[in-house]
């Protein structure tokens, strides 16, 4: 939609002499992040379109435009789209909003070449989808907006509980420390979940965490020859035995090449957010244990919930969903803020590279690869580079399911077959249409995060529109280390 000024104006920048004629382009149906391109922008910007004060839903843009015939569509929440109630044609890039604009304003011209009505929210064809766009430089974010969004994310954590957590019902999973390994992690595959607190009978309290990153450790150990711990002992031995023996269940390498126990982390019910959030983020866990103790001296405790950065991230979007005006940053396209890992550009030495594989891959190196650059999740990209799977630290839980991992070699089995194993092993869409998100990354900071908010989904893989060419990838803890960093 668009409306047309009364007034004329001057080209200051352009061709002397150029008449330009200010025009209110409006997108009335909603979205989060609006944007308008067309031919007076030759199809390079993208133009950011505002609120309407009174009306959310209605989003428009005031832009001078050189008299003539004109295509342009919007850019709602990272696709294209078009007006069906403006006049629209079939053109180079697809199906486009036009206008005709004579040297006087006062005129509007009815056009009439129209095309058979479509779904003004649908995206358009492949080649449209395609074109590169840029942002424009107004969608750049300053140091002071970080600041007060940091502020009032912080603020807004520090004022709730874990208690506003913890949901009417559900179940948490813990295993007894005297379970034999492989029994263990048969559980975690079975519950479909990848990480459980340790329960100790004999101290009466919960000493630690198992999780899928464990398994890895215990795989390699296995591919290791120098190694004395046999496929039979891992069918005996306790997480206990484990854990006394190898000490690779309760350490962590420090990136320094030397290891440190590390104790039970937990937090209480009436512990902030905050507090919960950062402990996450400086110990380097995926979940912290809600546990509560009615005794004074801490026995007899309970474990209520398992708290994680994607339930807390719940809360931030459905308080800040009320009143987005008071962090407006939540509009910005996430590649206008620095979050998340991108995939180094010409000129960029310094950038820190994206972890990607190829399917022929072995499996030995996406395990390596998951360690020793302390990532979750590897792209698994053809040789475009477009994204064809993710492989995840939980995919290796797969691998307990009928003792597979006794009758493979990690240097021998690729990743795309360990895929397939994990597809035989989940029912089918179970979990997996979760694991593997993608978005662009024109997307806003607001839709990234009601995304990675829903459970299942740890981290998005920013790709290319049309080619799936990937980009970078933004997980739960890079918008956290944003806010909180």
């Amino acid at each position: 939609m668009f409306s047309q000024s009364m007034d004329s104006a001057r080209d200051v920048g352009g061709v002397s002499g150029t008449v330009l004629i200010p025009m209110r382009f409006v997108w009335p149906y909603g979205g989060r992040s609006v944007f308008l391109s067309g031919s007076f922008t030759r199809w390079s910007e993208l133009l950011p379109m505002s609120p309407v004060e009174g009306c959310p839903s209605v989003f428009q843009v005031v832009y001078s435009v050189s008299p003539g015939y004109h295509q342009y569509k919007f850019y709602v929440d990272g696709e294209w789209r078009h007006d069906e109630h403006q006049p629209y044609v079939s053109g180079e890039y697809g199906i486009v909003n036009t206008v005709l604009l004579a040297t006087d304003p006062n005129y509007i011209p009815v056009l009439t070449r129209e095309i058979p009505s479509g779904n003004n929210m649908d995206v358009d064809n492949e080649a449209f989808r395609r074109m590169q766009v840029r942002l424009p430089d107004s969608t750049r974010i300053s140091d002071a907006d970080v600041q007060i969004s940091r502020q009032c994310i912080s603020a807004f954590l520090s004022m709730h509980t874990a208690y506003e957590l913890l949901p009417e019902s559900g179940k948490v999973v813990a295993l007894d420390i005297e379970l034999p390994v492989k029994q263990a992690f048969h559980i975690l595959h079975e519950q479909g979940i990848y990480v459980a607190p340790l329960w100790d009978f004999g101290k009466g309290k919960f000493v630690g965490v198992l999780s899928a990153s464990d398994f890895i450790l215990i795989l390699r150990e296995l591919g290791n020859h120098g190694s004395n711990l046999t496929e039979e002992e891992l069918e005996t031995h306790t997480i206990s035995a484990w854990k006394e023996g190898k000490s690779y269940l309760n350490r962590q390498n420090n990136g320094r090449g030397t290891v440190f126990s590390r104790g039970f982390i937990h937090a209480g019910p009436n512990d902030n957010l905050n507090a919960i959030a950062m402990k996450i983020l400086q110990k380097e866990v995926s979940t912290v244990p809600i546990v509560h103790s009615s005794s004074e001296d801490g026995s007899f405790p309970q474990l209520l919930h398992l708290a994680s950065l994607s339930g807390i991230l719940k809360c931030i979007c459905r308080y800040f969903r009320h009143c987005p005006s008071s962090l407006p940053i939540l509009q910005l396209p996430i590649c206008a803020i620095p979050v998340g890992t991108w995939v180094p550009k010409i000129g960029e030495p310094n950038r820190r590279p994206l972890a990607m594989l190829r399917p022929s891959a072995s499996l030995a190196s996406a395990l390596n690869l998951l360690v020793q650059a302390q990532v979750s999740s590897i792209p698994i990209v053809d040789d475009n580079d477009s994204l064809v799977d993710i492989y995840c630290r939980s995919d290796i839980t797969a691998l307990a399911k009928d003792r597979a991992y006794t009758h493979i070699n990690l240097d021998e089995i690729t990743v795309q077959q360990a895929l397939q194993l994990g597809q035989e092993a989940y029912s089918p869409y179970e979990l997996r249409s979760q694991r593997c998100q993608m978005c662009l990354r024109s997307d806003s900071l607001h839709k990234v995060m009601e995304r990675l908010a829903n459970p299942g989904v740890r981290r998005l893989v920013i790709v290319e529109a049309g080619s799936k060419r990937v980009e970078g990838i933004v997980s739960l803890g890079d918008i956290f280390k944003f806010f909180l960093g």
